[in-house]
């Protein structure tokens, strides 16, 4: 498997477990009589600072996986496959590892600084590919 595919296939997994890290807490917090139901009102009481972000994280991390998936296709499809784009690929990962707990513990700047390290990795990649 292409270094690019290897590293979406982990954002995957990298996906799914920010999925439990959120889904855990806000179940106990909100219970689950609230998160089964249809959620037609906003929940009793909210859900705590860290939880906040543990959901934030995650819908971030949606938001730039559409992004890189896009990447990723554009390299492997195009046959453009380099170091450049092998190390984007690996950079973005990285920064998306770190992008969690950066954003659950609030460490600001870091937490964009890490954010912006992961969208120029992409962006990188798809500039590659073009070239």
């Amino acid at each position: 498997m292409p270094p690019e595919l290897t590293a979406l296939a982990l954002c995957g997994l990298l996906q799914m477990v920010q999925f439990i890290l959120f889904a855990v807490p806000a179940n106990i917090e909100l219970g689950t009589r609230y998160t089964s139901g249809p959620r037609d009102t906003a929940p009793k009481r909210p859900l705590s600072a860290l939880t906040g972000r543990l959901q934030r994280a995650m819908n971030n991390h949606f938001e730039g996986l559409i992004l890189f998936t896009l990447a990723v296709v554009v390299v492997s499809l195009g046959g453009q496959s380099s170091a450049v784009t092998q190390t984007a690929a690996w950079v973005f990962l990285a920064a998306r590892l770190l992008y969690v707990p950066a954003y659950a513990l609030g460490l600001t700047p870091w937490r964009s600084v890490i954010w912006g390290v992961g969208f120029f990795a992409t962006l990188t990649m798809i500039v590659a590919a073009l070239i």
